[in-house]
C-alpha cells in the first residue's frame, strides 16, 4: 500500500490578515472575473480609522488615469482624535500596483462593460490592501438565477443536515 501525498490545505483566513470591509453588494451587481490584491497610499489619521472600521466601500470604484489606478469614492471617517490634521473622506486615494498589473487591468477596465471594483480592504502584515476585482455588470435576470441557485443549494444542504441526524 502506498500512501497519497497531497497538497496540504491552507487555511480559509490567513492568520496576519484582518478584515476592515467587504462590498458585499458588489458580488450581488457584478460577475467578478478576476482579483488583484494592490496596496493603497494613505495617511495617518486614515490607518487609524481604518483600525476603527470605519469605512465604506458602497460607492467605490477604480479608475486608471495617467498608468496610474486611483480609488474613487471610498469614504474613509475621520478620525475624531485627529483635530486640524485630519484627512477628506472622499478624497481619491492611490493603488498601488506594478506597471505591468496597471497594463494588464487597464487593458481590459477600457473594455465595454467592464469596471474596476473593490471588493474587500484588510490589514495583511500591518499594511492596509485592496482586494481589486475586474468585473463585468449583472442584467437583472441574471441576478435572480444566482438568487435561485443560492437558494436551491441551501435548501438542499438543510435537507442533507436533516438527513444525516
Amino acid at each position: 500500500m502506498s500512501k497519497k501525498k497531497g497538497k496540504k490545505k491552507q487555511a480559509a483566513t490567513d492568520p496576519n490578515e484582518r478584515s476592515i470591509a467587504e462590498n458585499r453588494k458588489a458580488r450581488h451587481k457584478f460577475n467578478v472575473l478576476d482579483t488583484l490584491e494592490c496596496g493603497i497610499v494613505l495617511v495617518g489619521s486614515e490607518v487609524k480609522s481604518l483600525r476603527n472600521g470605519r469605512l465604506s466601500l458602497d460607492e467605490a470604484y477604480g479608475r486608471v488615469r495617467n498608468d496610474e489606478v486611483w480609488l474613487v469614492g471610498s469614504d474613509i471617517a475621520e478620525y475624531n482624535e485627529a483635530s486640524r490634521m485630519n484627512h477628506d473622506p472622499k478624497r481619491p486615494r492611490k493603488l498601488l500596483l506594478h506597471r505591468r498589473e496597471i497594463r494588464k487591468f487597464a487593458n481590459k477596465a477600457h473594455e465595454k462593460g467592464f469596471t474596476l471594483v473593490p471588493l474587500k480592504m484588510y490589514f495583511k502584515n500591518g499594511r492596509a490592501k485592496v482586494l481589486l476585482g475586474l468585473c463585468q455588470g449583472r442584467k437583472l435576470h441574471d441576478k435572480r438565477e444566482a438568487i435561485k441557485t443560492a437558494d436551491t443549494k441551501r435548501e438542499i444542504s438543510r435537507e442533507m443536515r436533516k438527513r444525516s441526524r
